[in-house]
Formats: C-alpha cells, sequence, structure tokens
C-alpha cells in the first residue's frame, strides 16, 4: 500500500475526523498547497495546520480543558480558520461572536458563553477590551494591539507544532440572532463530528485536488461556517475569504481562483442581478458548479433569473442553527416547484401542527417542528425555559417558521410566527407579498409588515425600496397595491406602501421584519 492510499484508507480517515485532526492528513498529502487565500494573508495547508496544533498547545498551556470555551471576535481572516482547527482537536467549545454588535453586546455573549479565552481582532479592539471578564485566562491580540491581550503570533511562536497527544473533537456554540431579548447560545453536549465530502456519492461531490469553496459571507454566522469553513475544511479543499461582499469583486475572485463552491443569500443575488449587463459579462464564471443557498427566502423572481443566468447549478437548503430540516432542493426540481425548499420526508420526523399541536392536512399552512437529533441534541445555553418553549412535548422543538406542504410533499414557507399579521382574525404570512410585489419591476426590496388599525388590529403595509429611475409617489404606491391584487387574494393585498431608501437585513440576508415594523407601533400599549 502506498503512502497516499495509506493516508486516505477509511479507518483512518474517520479516526483523524473524530478526533478533529483532519487538517493532519492535507498537511501530509499536500503541504505546500494553499488552503487559505484572503485580503489579510494566506496559509498552505502545512501552515494552517502547524499553527492550529502551536493554538492548541497555547490554549492547553493557560489552563483550558475539553469542554470549555473560547469565545472569538474576528472578520475573515486566516486566524479564524486556525482558531478553529485548534478548538475542533482540543475538545473546546468555539463561540464566534457577530462583531457588528455593539461593545455592551458583545460583553454579554463573552460572559454569557463562560469563555475561558478570548481571541480577538485589533479591529475590534474596544469591544474587546470592555468584554474582559475575570473568568478569562487567555487573551489573545490578532492583527494588531489590544490594551491587555498578549499578541496572537507572538504566543504562536513560542510552542511546538507537534501534534497533541491525546486530541479531542471540539464543537461550537453559535448564539441566536435575539430578535425575542437576548441572543442564546445553541448548546450541544455532544459535538458534531463533519466527515469529507468527496465524490458523486455525497452533498456536495468535493474534489480535494481542483476544488475551491468561497466564503463571501460573515464566518462567524452559522450557515457560512458551515458551508464555507467547516465542511471544505474537512475535505482539503482551498478556501477563498472575502471580507464584505462586494459582487463585481465575487466575480472577479471566481474567476481568478476558479471556484467551484460557494454558499449564499438572497440580498447577494439581487446585487449581482443589479450589475450592469456588460459587466456581468466581463468574469469567466465557467467554474461554478454549486450554489447553496438559504437562511432567509429567495423571491421566485430572483432565484429563476439567477438560473437562467448561471444555469442549474442552485441547491437549497432549509434547516435552522438549533439543528433539523433536512430540507433540500436541487435547481430542476424548483421550476417544477417554485419557491419550495424541497421535499418533506417523514423519515426525518419532521411535523407542520396548528394551535393544538395536531398534524395540518395538506395544502394547510401551520408551525414547523423539527425532530430532535439523538445523536447531539440542542438546548439553549443555561436556559431551560427558552428550550422549552420551542419544544412539542420531548421530540419536536420549532424556531417558529410557518409553511405548508402541497400534494406532492414540497414545502413552501409562508413567514414566521413572529411575523405573521392578524387581521380580522385572519392570519396572513407577509413572506408571500413580499413574493409577488418584488416581481414589479420597480422593486429593488421589500418588506411587508403589519401596521396598527383600530378596527382590525392590524393592516397590511408593504415598505418598499426602489430600483434607480423610479419616482416615490403616491402614483407608484396606487400601481403597486394593483399590482398584488392582481395576484393575491384581496385581503393580502397591501392597504398602504410606504417607500424607504434600504431594507434593513441580518447578515445573513433575512429581512428585519421586527425593525421595519417598530416605528409604526411605537408608543402603543398594545403590540399585536
Amino acid at each position: 500500500m502506498t503512502d497516499i492510499q495509506t493516508a486516505l484508507d477509511p479507518a483512518h480517515v474517520v479516526d483523524l475526523a473524530e478526533k478533529g485532526m483532519l487538517s493532519c492528513l492535507y498537511a501530509r498529502l499536500k503541504p505546500d498547497r494553499i488552503a487559505v487565500h484572503a485580503p489579510r494573508g494566506r496559509r498552505t495547508f502545512g501552515q494552517l495546520h502547524a499553527n492550529a496544533n502551536r493554538l492548541a498547545a497555547v490554549l492547553r498551556a493557560a489552563g483550558l480543558k475539553p469542554g470549555d470555551h473560547l469565545a472569538l471576535l474576528c472578520p475573515n481572516t486566516p486566524e479564524f480558520l486556525e482558531v478553529l482547527a485548534a478548538t475542533q482537536r482540543s475538545g473546546f467549545r468555539l463561540t464566534p461572536i457577530n462583531w457588528h454588535l455593539s461593545p455592551p453586546e458583545v460583553a454579554y455573549i463573552v460572559g454569557d458563553c463562560t469563555a475561558k479565552a478570548f481571541i480577538a481582532h485589533a479591529d475590534f479592539a474596544a469591544a474587546a477590551v470592555g468584554s474582559v471578564t475575570d473568568r478569562l485566562v487567555c487573551k489573545l491580540a490578532v492583527g494588531g494591539a489590544i490594551d491587555g491581550f498578549e499578541p496572537y503570533a507572538e504566543a504562536l511562536a513560542g510552542e511546538s507544532d507537534a501534534d497533541p497527544e491525546h486530541p479531542v473533537h471540539g464543537g461550537t456554540m453559535m448564539y441566536t440572532s435575539g430578535t425575542t431579548g437576548r441572543p442564546k447560545g445553541v448548546f450541544r453536549r455532544r459535538a458534531l463530528v463533519i466527515p469529507p465530502q468527496w465524490g458523486e456519492g455525497t452533498l456536495k461531490g468535493y474534489d480535494m485536488d481542483r476544488d475551491v469553496n468561497m466564503c463571501c459571507g460573515p464566518a462567524y454566522h452559522a450557515a457560512p461556517l458551515a458551508f464555507d469553513i467547516v465542511q471544505p475544511m474537512a475535505a482539503g479543499v482551498s478556501i477563498v475569504l472575502m471580507e464584505k461582499f462586494d459582487p463585481e469583486a465575487w466575480l472577479a475572485n471566481v474567476e481568478t481562483y476558479c471556484v467551484t463552491h460557494v454558499h449564499m443569500v438572497s440580498t447577494m443575488f439581487q446585487r449581482l442581478l443589479a450589475l450592469p449587463s456588460e459587466v456581468r459579462a466581463r468574469y469567466d464564471l465557467s467554474s461554478l458548479r454549486y450554489v447553496l443557498h438559504g437562511a432567509a427566502p429567495t423571491p421566485p423572481e430572483i432565484k429563476r433569473a439567477m438560473i437562467e443566468w448561471l444555469g442549474p447549478i442552485l441547491y437549497e437548503y432549509y434547516a435552522a442553527s438549533e439543528g433539523g430540516g433536512n430540507f433540500f432542493i436541487t435547481s430542476q426540481e424548483w421550476l417544477r416547484k417554485p419557491g419550495s425548499v424541497g421535499r418533506l420526508d417523514p423519515a426525518f420526523g419532521t411535523r407542520i401542527v396548528d394551535d393544538l399541536g395536531h398534524d395540518v392536512p395538506v395544502g394547510e399552512v401551520g408551525q414547523i417542528y423539527f425532530a430532535h437529533s439523538p445523536i447531539a441534541r440542542f438546548e439553549y445555553f443555561n436556559d431551560t425555559e427558552k428550550t422549552r418553549a420551542a419544544e412539542l412535548g420531548d421530540s419536536h422543538f420549532t424556531v417558529g417558521d410557518m409553511g405548508y406542504v402541497d400534494e406532492d410533499g414540497y414545502l413552501f414557507l409562508t413567514g414566521r410566527t413572529a411575523e405573521c399579521i392578524i387581521s380580522g382574525g385572519v392570519n396572513i404570512y407577509p413572506q408571500e407579498i413580499d413574493n409577488e410585489l418584488i416581481r414589479h419591476p420597480a422593486v429593488r426590496d421589500v418588506c411587508t409588515i403589519g401596521a396598527p388599525n383600530d378596527e382590525w388590529g392590524e393592516e397590511v403595509k408593504s415598505v418598499v425600496s426602489l430600483q434607480p429611475g423610479w419616482d416615490a409617489d403616491e402614483t407608484l404606491a396606487r400601481e403597486l397595491i394593483t399590482f398584488a391584487r392582481e395576484r393575491l387574494a384581496g385581503f393580502k393585498a397591501p392597504r398602504s406602501i410606504d417607500f424607504t431608501d434600504e431594507i434593513p437585513r441580518s447578515e445573513a440576508g433575512k429581512v428585519q421584519r421586527r425593525q421595519v415594523r417598530a416605528p409604526y407601533w411605537a408608543g402603543r400599549a398594545k403590540q399585536i
């Protein structure tokens, strides 16, 4: 058996995966190949593996033990991947923090996750300093100086790059967006082990010798972290990091690095499609073969335009940070079932139920409940009440999404319970209205909400941002209302249209419906 055959022996690969040591395999097979391309540096597979070992040694020398938590406040730089790889082989739980948060919000998460180590980038020095707690036994600064933090590079330079003697697979504890109060950690007592996805029989079918995966969203978010960092790292695939999404820079990266795989969200599609056709035609995108998307609903007209441009290489998933989901749809299926996120497979235990917890019939909207993972069941960290509030019995949980299945079992999302508009006792789901209005040529983005109505409780209002060249006037507002009425039941059509420069969205691309809704309900004792 050759050295390569020995290295790729299935039993050996499984053993490395279970110990969080897959980077050891790639450091051996292709030590000088570039593992990470980024605006602020690059790493070979050999360098990435060695630095992960050094950091693991630093953290263990500081007193961290398997099960301890490490907080990370860092943009999309090579150090982000080194920290992830180090925690995976040390049994630590990594909490990447949204660096868009205010210093008090960052401090809350560092404290709430009970971090014993904190690694922060100098770009966010003020938030880092304001988040220091007595619990922290190790504080490292990446990319520059932070008062009270040891320089990351210096700390690593003092340690050996030898593999740890007793590697233990670590995990992550992501935080929810906090739309219903303080964000909470999604905690699993057992780490999820990600095996390599090589060959056509796997979801992504990676080829470790030629494929390149681009991460164009913030790595602190669950979806880019899982699909654009963890999975390609496990498969030994080169990763291109973007620190900020820019549509033309995205095109240039695909051409320059021959990107094959990427995860995206709806707003990215819209920004790409808004580029002049001559700009889009300037770049060679022929290397692309797998564009995964999810996290937020994509209006059907936007997705159809992307498929017409790139071909049937869009693959959509539906899942939650808490787990569950198991919905997946190819471009070909979606063209037959536009708007669907995939077929409901009873084997995975997903249920759609009414307010009494009874399964709803085909075509009827209900709340979506996922089956708890038998392997790595989640709970909200130190919040039993929030965990129980999300559960249906002991077997299922929800993140508040609403939807229905058609006669062929395909799931269609209609919104979230928190977003549901109740007008005169009738439930109206704003995503359905957004999906129609976005088809109008004047509409660049849209967010439909429930506005106060003294008689009906709420009335449907759509807040719209316009494409260049259109006037935000009453004439256009009436035209948009008529446009919606021609495509929706009358009670679903907006009663009024307001115009805005920009619809607020999260980094994951989700419309911040509560933020749009808030001004209309300000000062009212009752917030339906």
